[in-house]
């Protein structure tokens, strides 16, 4: 398992997330942020701070969000060699 960020980070990317995340598993999109599914050790430093609640374990994930799980994988499928996002 690990956490996943979904719709309410689309063109907000507020990056409290980045700042608390130990193992740099959160890279920058276009339109928001990503968690890379194989980095992401679930230890949810990241889920409090998301001040738009953007941030959900992945089995927590509400109904209406579920594809948000499939777009954070695809977006590292389709984007090899991106780097994490900088922190502050």
């Amino acid at each position: 398992m690990a956490y996943i960020i979904a719709e309410p980070c689309i063109n907000v990317k507020d990056k409290a997330c980045v700042e608390v995340c130990p193992v740099d598993c959160i890279y920058e999109g276009p339109e928001m942020l990503y968690i890379h599914p194989d980095e992401c050790i679930d230890c949810g430093a990241c889920e409090p701070v998301c001040p738009v609640k953007a941030i959900f374990a992945e089995d927590e994930t509400p109904a209406n969000w579920k594809q948000y799980i499939e777009i954070n994988k695809k977006f590292f499928a389709d984007n090899p060699g991106v780097k994490p996002a900088t922190k502050a």
